[in-house]
C-alpha cells in the first residue's frame, strides 16, 4: 500500500477451426466472430433454436457443446493449472460475448468457472492440476452451498461430511437450487465438519459423482423458474457418500473462508453475464426505435430515456472493467470491489431493461422468437443474476461490514496508486493474480474512491490546457463533494453486527453510484493520458450526470441533454454492439482478452 497525492497518471456444432477464425486472434475476438456463425438459421444460437428452448424450458446442449469444440473451458483453467486463463478480464470478456446472445447459455457453460474456482483459491497444485485436466475433459462443475432451508445463511447448513471409520468422509445431506446439480460430473460442496458450527465448522470437498455408487447421491428434481428456463436449476442429495481424503479442498475447517474468497472471483463472473444482458437488452431496444420509420428516433422523451439508459450501461461497463482487473491489480481489495459491483451491476441492467421496456411497449413482451424483439426473455433471463452468488442485500451487508476501514483510508488519504493505475489501465499488463492476498475484509479501504480527489485535480488539469471542458470538471466537482459527505456519513454510522440500521443500506447504494462514477473517471484519465491528447469526453459526462441523477444531487437541465448525445451514438448503429466509454481503452493486440 502506498500514499499519494495528486499526481499526473501515465490511463450445426461448431469447431474451433472454422475458416473464419484466426487462431492467432485475441480470444474475445475470436469468440465473437464464432458467436456471429452460430446464429444463423439452423445454428445453436438462432433465434429460433433459443426461443424453442426457452419454449420447451430445454437445457442449452448444442450451444454449449458449440463453446466447449471452441476451447471456451480452456478459459475456465488458470495457465499455471494447465489451461490457458492468465487474467480474469479474459474470462469476463469471454462469458460477456456468450451473454450477449443468450443468458441462459452462459449461465449453463459458466457455472464451470464459478464451481472450480474454490480450487484455484486453496492453491493446492496437484488437486488444481487434476481438477483442470477434468475440466480440459469436458467434464462440468458445479458448487452446491445453499440449502432449502437456509438460503444465503451458510453457516445454517445442515448437510455434513462426518470422519469415516475407514478414513476419508460421509456426505450427508441435501444442497438446493443449485445450477448444474444434475448435470455436472464434479460438484465443490460446503458441508460442516463440526457439530457446533461457526466460522471453522465447515470445510469444502470436490465430490466426483462418478466415483460414488448410484444410491449413494439423488438428483433432485429440476426447478420451474421464471427465466433462463433451460438451465439446469435443481439440486442434489447425498447418503452417506464415501469421499476419499483427497475431496478436501484446502484444510479442514476451512471452507467458508475459502468459499468468500472464491466468491470475490464468482460475483465478478456475474457480472460479466449481467453486462452482457443488458449489452442485449440495449441492442434490440435501439434497433426498435430505429426502424420505427423514424417517429420514435424524433421524440424527445424517446431519445432521453434511451440516452440514460447507454449511460447506465455505461457506469455498469466502466465498474465490471475494474472489477475484473482488480483481482490482480488489487488484490487485498476484493472484499470490497466485489461486493459492489455484484451488488450494483445487475441492480443498474435491472433498471435499464425496465426504462427500456416502456419504450418497446407492447412489443417488449412478445415471445421472444417474435420478428420484433426477444426483449421478453432477455427481462426474465436476468432477474436471476441479481440472486446468484449472493443477493444485492448480501452483498452491501458484506460492504456496510467494511464502512470504518474505507471512511480511514479515504480520509487519510491513502489508497495503492500502483494497483488503482494497474486495475484502470487496460492496456497495463496485469500481475500474476495473487489469491492468498484475498482477504475477508479489505486491507487498506478502497482505493477507488480514496483515489477519486487526486483523479478530480488531474482532470482540472487537464481542463487548463485545454483538454477538457469546464462542463465535465463542474459535474466532476460535484460528485467530489458528494463523496466528501457520503465518507464522513459512513465514518459517523455506528451498529452492532445483528443490528444493521436501515439507512446503511442507503449509504452502501451511494457508495456504489460514487464507486462507478470515480470507476469511469479513472478509466478516462488513463485512456487520455495514453492517447497524449484530449478524448471525446460525452461518454464520461453522461456518467457523471447519470450518477450525480442516482444519487438524487441538483443536475442542470443542460447537464442532461448529454444524454441526447448519447442517444445520438447508440442510434448511429442501433444493429451494432454499443461503442462504449470503454472502447477508447481496448487492449493492445499484444494483451488479449479484456472486456470490450
Amino acid at each position: 500500500m502506498t500514499t499519494a497525492s495528486p499526481t499526473t497518471a501515465s490511463p450445426t456444432t461448431a469447431s474451433p477451426a472454422t475458416p473464419t477464425q484466426n487462431p492467432s486472434a485475441a480470444p474475445l475476438e475470436r469468440l465473437t466472430r464464432l458467436l456471429g456463425e452460430l446464429t444463423g438459421p439452423g445454428q445453436p444460437f438462432s433465434p429460433e433454436a433459443l426461443a424453442e428452448l426457452d419454449r420447451t424450458e430445454a437445457f442449452p446442449a448444442e450451444a454449449c457443446q458449440a463453446l466447449d469444440a471452441f476451447g471456451l473451458r480452456r478459459y475456465y483453467v488458470p495457465a499455471e493449472h494447465g489451461g490457458a486463463l492468465e487474467s480474469f478480464d479474459v474470462v469476463m470478456g469471454l462469458l460477456r460475448a456468450v451473454s450477449r446472445i443468450d443468458l441462459t447459455v452462459a449461465v449453463s457453460h459458466g457455472k464451470t468457472y464459478l464451481g472450480a474456482a474454490a480450487t484455484w483459491i486453496a492453491g493446492e497444485p496437484e488437486a488444481a492440476r487434476r481438477l483442470g485436466e477434468r475440466i480440459a475433459e469436458g467434464t462440468p462443475v458445479s458448487c452446491a452451498l445453499t440449502e432449502r432451508h437456509h438460503g444465503s445463511d451458510l453457516m445454517g447448513g445442515e448437510l455434513t461430511a462426518r470422519p469415516a471409520p475407514g478414513g476419508g468422509r460421509l456426505l450427508s445431506g441435501e444442497k438446493w437450487p443449485i445450477n448444474l446439480a444434475t448435470r455436472a460430473g464434479l460438484v465443490t460442496v460446503l458441508a460442516r465438519t463440526d457439530d457446533n458450527g461457526g466460522p471453522r465448522g465447515f470445510s469444502l470437498f470436490l465430490v466426483d459423482k462418478s466415483r460414488l455408487a448410484p444410491e449413494r447421491f439423488t438428483h433432485l428434481p429440476k426447478v420451474p423458474t421464471y427465466g433462463i428456463r433451460g438451465a439446469d436449476i435443481s439440486g442434489i442429495a447425498f447418503h452417506d457418500a464415501p469421499l476419499p481424503e483427497e475431496a478436501l479442498i484446502g484444510r479442514l475447517g476451512e471452507g467458508i473462508e475459502i468459499i468468500v474468497k472464491a466468491l470475490h472471483l464468482s460475483r465478478t463472473g456475474c457480472i460479466a453475464m449481467s453486462l452482457g444482458a443488458g449489452d442485449h437488452a440495449l441492442a434490440l431496444a435501439a434497433e426498435f426505435v430505429a426502424q420505427d420509420g423514424g417517429g420514435l428516433a424524433r421524440d424527445p422523451y424517446v431519445r432521453r430515456e434511451l440516452g440514460e439508459a447507454a449511460a447506465g450501461l455505461l457506469l455498469a461497463d466502466a465498474t465490471g472493467l475494474v472489477a475484473a482487473r482488480s483481482p490482480h491489480a488489487l488484490a487485498g481489495e476484493t472484499s470490497v470491489i466485489s461486493a459492489v459491483a455484484k451488488a450494483y451491476v445487475p441492480t443498474e441492467v435491472d433498471t435499464l431493461i425496465a426504462r427500456l421496456l416502456h419504450l418497446l411497449g407492447p412489443y417488449g413482451l412478445l415471445r421472444p422468437d417474435d420478428p420484433h424483439t426477444g426483449f421478453a426473455k432477455v427481462e426474465r433471463d436476468h432477474r436471476i443474476i441479481g440472486i446468484f452468488d449472493g443477493s444485492s442485500l448480501v452483498n452491501r451487508s458484506a460492504l456496510i461490514e467494511q464502512f470504518p476501514r474505507i471512511a480511514r483510508g479515504y480520509a487519510k488519504g491513502r489508497w495503492d496508486a500502483e494497483g488503482l493505475a494497474e486495475a484502470t489501465n487496460p492496456h497495463a499488463p496485469l500481475r500474476p493474480m495473487r489469491p492468498r492476498e484475498f482477504g475477508l475484509v479489505s486491507s487498506g479501504g478502497c482505493s477507488v474512491m480514496a483515489g477519486l480527489p487526486a483523479a478530480v485535480g488531474e482532470l482540472r488539469d487537464l481542463a487548463v490546457r485545454g483538454h477538457a471542458s469546464t462542463a465535465l470538471t463542474t459535474v466532476a466537482g460535484r460528485l467530489l463533494d458528494v463523496s466528501d459527505r457520503l465518507h464522513q456519513d459512513l465514518a459517523a454510522i455506528r451498529f452492532s453486527p445483528r443490528a444493521v440500521p436501515g439507512h446503511a443500506f442507503r449509504l452502501a447504494e451511494r457508495f456504489e453510484s460514487c464507486f462507478a462514477a470515480a470507476s469511469a473517471l479513472h478509466l478516462w484519465l488513463r485512456a487520455a493520458a495514453r492517447a497524449r491528447s484530449s478524448l471525446p469526453e460525452t461518454a464520461l459526462l453522461a456518467c457523471l450526470v447519470k450518477a450525480l441523477t442516482d444519487l438524487e444531487e441538483p443536475v442542470d437541465d443542460a447537464d442532461r441533454t448529454v444524454f441526447d448525445d448519447l442517444a445520438d451514438a447508440v442510434l448511429a448503429r442501433p444493429s451494432a454492439l454499443f461503442h462504449s466509454l470503454l472502447d477508447h481503452v481496448e487492449p493492445t493486440s499484444s494483451q488479449e482478452g479484456a472486456v470490450s
